[in-house]
């Protein structure tokens, strides 16, 4: 009988502790208090990829947008719009089949298809560069479908920034 009245004790006293644990409130105060930034710095590299999404994909030998890429790209619209002074470059790309020439001129259609629907939806031409990469620089090096599909993109990113470190 004692191990009853001890268990149901116990499992009030649980209850009583969980309801009146205490509210705690996370703020800094004096001279030493900063304002924690939370997320990327806004207009900038960072916020473009983890807030709109930098990349539009592709099918096989195909450069035109399907409806997911249109709506990355309307994304990406709206947040140029929201920061004029940011200047983008458009890198198309190609993945590793194909001759040299031929996936230079899909990579450039697929840079120049993201630019142009930029374009159509009020950003100003002057703000976006292009360049095709063809299979020179790959996203993905491997050599599975999945890797293909991973090159067959066009990348949108900051003015001075490289995500691909290519030349």
């Amino acid at each position: 009988m004692n191990i009853k009245a001890l268990g149901a004790l116990a499992a009030v006293a649980l209850l009583a502790a969980c309801s009146n644990a205490p509210k705690t409130t996370a703020m800094a105060t004096g001279s030493g208090a900063t304002a924690a930034q939370s997320g990327p710095a806004p207009g900038s590299e960072q916020q473009l990829v983890a807030d709109v999404g930098d990349r539009a994909f592709f099918g096989f030998n195909k450069s035109n947008l399907t409806g997911a890429d249109k709506a990355t790209l309307d994304r990406q619209a709206s947040w140029l719009a929201k920061y004029p002074n940011v200047d983008v470059l458009i890198a198309g790309n190609a993945d590793p089949r194909g001759t040299e020439a031929y996936n230079l001129a899909l990579g450039a259609r697929r840079a120049h298809a993201a630019r142009d629907y930029l374009v159509a939806k009020g950003v100003a031409a002057s703000r976006i560069q292009t360049v095709s990469y063809g299979k020179s620089c790959l996203v993905s090096p491997g050599n599975t479908e999945q890797d293909y599909a991973q090159d067959r993109v066009a990348i949108t990113s900051v003015q001075g920034f490289n995500p691909q470190h290519c030349h």
